[in-house]
């Protein structure tokens, strides 16, 4: 475990199996730096045990980030379950689950995620308090992460195309699912042109139809002419085989781990491209937890939100001025919180 690539000092790992409900699960807390560890439960039929160590590690470590570049009062933790969610869920191992959450005794806070559900998390609450999603907003749906990522583009167009505007700005959103379809929305809400590729043809074809998206193939959206590439599906996408083949000259999703390798992020530069940290432009999660404990009415969550303008914009002016890439600017700035910071756990 210690020597695994994505381990990174993480605090507390639990691998956890509840034979009568069938489930199993990780639940890794990275930091408690700043506060509790807050990160969602996902729920994904992983090849192996070691893809799903491999993820929970990966992104645990975000939502640290995450938490840290927005200055809130929060570590980062992830749980997966491994499992189909659409055959192997049961309010028994949603049950199961909550108890494990329990056991950290609140130094965890789960929240819903790929393959959960708001629904999910009120099984959890049967068995723990430590969940997000529990007051009046979480009633409704808030695609808060697509915001947040909006802010983020707003803010990459203006710094780094001296663009105030984004109405005729080209964008390839890729993935569609409940951060690209919303992101579409503001996009093109702004005046933005869209290209969009995901295997389901029935969001392609919502596209389509609501937003006036081009729809091309899988496999060749890298390939577009545009000016900003918007990675909101898998992780580990900007790699050597497609690093190359990209047109944008700003890269900003909602994607978590994009990066398929650390120097990946030299290469995205070497082409001038301007790569936007996945986790601050994905950080819509935490700032809507945080938010919901002081004001979750809708119209004051988005508000918090768009913070991510402004930090975004910081990050992207040190960047510059001390020509380093944005995710040195931000990761530094990350450990400065983090080892700057009174301690809470007791390493």
């Amino acid at each position: 475990m210690f020597s695994h690539p994505d381990y990174d000092g993480h605090k507390r790992l639990v691998f956890a199996h509840d034979e009568a409900t069938g489930l199993k699960a990780i639940v890794a807390v990275h930091s408690t730096a700043l506060g509790p560890a807050f990160g969602g439960c996902r729920m994904y039929p992983y090849t192996d045990d070691a893809d799903a160590l491999t993820d929970v590690l990966r992104l645990s470590r975000g939502m640290t980030y995450k938490a840290a570049i927005c200055e809130l009062p929060y570590g980062g933790g992830k749980s997966v379950i491994i499992g189909d969610p659409r055959r192997d869920k049961t309010p028994e191992l949603l049950r199961a689950m909550g108890d494990i959450v329990d056991s950290f005794g609140g130094s965890y806070i789960t929240a819903d995620d790929v393959g959960t559900t708001l629904d999910d998390l009120a099984v959890m609450r049967t068995a723990t308090r430590y969940t997000a999603a529990a007051t009046a907003l979480a009633q409704e749906s808030l695609a808060v992460t697509a915001y947040g990522v909006f802010m983020a583009i707003t803010a990459a167009v203006e710094r780094g195309l001296l663009r105030m505007s984004l109405a005729g700005l080209k964008v390839a959103v890729q993935g569609l699912g409940n951060v690209g379809l919303p992101l579409c929305g503001h996009l093109r809400g702004a005046g933005a042109e869209l290209v969009v590729a995901d295997p389901d043809t029935r969001r392609t074809a919502r596209a389509a139809t609501e937003f006036g998206a081009r729809v091309v193939d899988v496999d060749v959206i890298y390939d577009q002419p545009v000016d900003v590439f918007a990675p909101c599906a898998l992780g580990a996408i900007l790699n050597d085989t497609t690093i190359p083949r990209l047109q944008a000259r700003i890269v900003c999703g909602g994607a978590n781990n994009q990066l398929a390798e650390k120097r990946h992020d030299a290469a995205l530069a070497k082409r001038g491209i301007i790569s936007v940290p996945d986790y601050l432009a994905s950080a819509g999660g935490v700032i809507d937890f945080y938010q919901e404990q002081i004001d979750d009415r809708p119209d004051a969550v988005l508000r918090s939100v768009e913070r991510i303008r402004d930090i975004t914009s910081d990050v992207l002016a040190r960047a510059a001025k001390t020509n380093e890439t944005p995710l040195e600017v931000a990761d530094r700035i990350v450990q400065q919180r983090l080892h700057g910071s009174v301690r809470h756990d007791a390493t």
